[in-house]
């Protein structure tokens, strides 16, 4: 209705909206299976390598006190998420689109240059993450292993011709291997429970330490991406609920219900690595563990266990791929959103993987290694700076009536959106400032 009375054009991804059939009634696990799936490919975004870094050296140097960052981390995560579904639902528009029909040109332009930025910044960060995989499971050298991601996106293509639920069920499959492989650390390492459970309550020292501060800042700057919002917003229309009141607020319910779970399992992936790290590193002395690869080469020495570094590799291998498919699908949601500009599917995939996969096959080749690892660091500080060209967006127009009609945002719950939002720009300011301050 909304999209008649504006004048819009296609719906958000094409063919694919409204292409997963739903159950009129049956049970609750019916209804919830057929509407898991876009949560998952969410969720993804939470766990994808350029966390992993932040994750590891909060662990090896401060124990178990930076999880209530994590735990807090993942509730903004939550809130956020369940907005951009709940705009999604609404109003039938994805935000890139909402965008579009709201601001000027010239903001619309700018916004998208943005978002495009921090989806190549993001697809660098997988890019590198991958491709170290790759070298630490199988030899690879770095250099090739990054020009052996720019294959994925045939990989990608294939699934996409299989229907969306192929692509979900993709993902998802590698979520549930990164999870056992996390699960089978934890049982390896053994943590303190109670050490564990304390580390999710907040303590003053994560504001009174420096550097324990400016890991928090990186912890959650580098947790909400902002192409999830984007993404979000889409993918939850191709599930073929009815388009009246009663329809969208029964998707909406299932929808939060979905992403609320599957960033649940986000949060016992990032809490996993930071507790392995901890309970590895840190009980020993080796406060000093901020490197992935670093870290794969002391877990099985430290632990005694043969298998610990292979899972850590094998389960970065997995965050990898799947990253890469959520960063494409997002590019495409963007780029039809803000531009309405459709451009063969394998065309936008390659186009974004190439832009990604250059500056690491050159960085690797000029600077070696330890560039790449610098230029992980700069894609965090490049998704930070457009985070709140994304989040501010969102909660705008959840807020506004006359946009969202029957499932506008409340006003509690717009507050608490705005005091987010808020802390959002504020912490990704104060990080962008002590990321240059050191790099001086």
């Amino acid at each position: 209705m909304l999209r008649r009375a504006v004048g819009y054009g296609p719906p958000s991804l094409g063919p694919l909206n409204a292409s997963v059939a739903v159950p009129r009634g049956g049970s609750w696990l019916r209804r919830l299976l057929a509407f898991a799936g876009p949560g998952y490919m969410v969720a993804v975004g939470y766990m994808d390598p350029g966390n992993w870094a932040t994750d590891l050296a909060g662990g090896s140097r401060f124990g178990y006190l930076l999880l209530s960052v994590i735990l807090l981390s993942n509730l903004m995560a939550m809130l956020l998420q369940a907005l951009a579904a709940r705009l999604g639902i609404a109003t039938g528009l994805d935000l890139a689109q909402a965008c579009r029909e709201r601001y000027s040109k010239p903001v619309n332009i700018l916004l998208w240059l943005a978002c495009e930025i921090a989806i190549i910044a993001c697809d660098l960060a997988e890019v590198i993450g991958t491709a170290i995989a790759l070298k630490l499971l199988f030899g690879i050298p770095l250099l090739w292993g990054a020009v052996l991601c720019a294959l994925d996106v045939f990989l990608i293509l294939l699934l996409m011709r299989q229907g969306f639920r192929a692509l979900e069920a993709f993902v998802a499959s590698l979520l549930g291997l990164i999870f056992l492989c996390f699960i089978a650390q934890m049982m390896l390492s053994q943590p303190p429970i109670a050490a564990v459970l304390a580390g999710f309550i907040p303590r003053a020292e994560v504001v009174t330490n420096p550097t324990a501060l400016y890991l928090a800042i990186g912890i959650l700057g580098a947790t909400v991406m902002p192409h999830n919002l984007y993404l979000h917003s889409s993918i939850v229309q191709t599930r073929a609920f009815e388009r009246t009141e009663a329809g969208r607020r029964e998707g909406l319910r299932w929808a939060v219900t979905d992403s609320t779970l599957a960033l649940t399992l986000a949060l016992f992936v990032n809490a996993a690595i930071l507790i392995t790290a901890a309970t590895v590193f840190h009980a020993a002395g080796r406060t000093d563990v901020e490197d992935i690869e670093q870290a794969y080469q002391l877990l099985s020495p430290m632990l005694g266990v043969g298998i610990a570094s292979m899972l850590f590799a094998v389960a970065l291998l997995a965050s990898g791929i799947n990253s890469t498919v959520t960063a494409t699908l997002a590019g495409q949601i963007v780029m039809e959103g803000f531009l309405r500009l459709r451009i063969p599917s394998w065309a936008r995939r390659l186009l974004t993987r190439c832009l990604a996969v250059a500056p690491v096959v050159l960085i690797t080749a000029w600077y070696g290694e330890t560039g790449t690892a610098k230029l992980l660091v700069l894609s965090q500080v490049i998704l930070s700076m457009q985070l709140p060209l994304a989040v501010i967006p969102l909660v705008r127009f959840v807020s506004d009536r006359q946009l969202m009609g029957p499932l506008v945002a409340g006003r509690a719950l717009s507050a608490i959106a705005w005091l987010i939002a808020a802390i959002i720009v504020v912490l990704n300011v104060h990080l962008l400032v002590g990321t240059f301050s050191l790099s001086r």
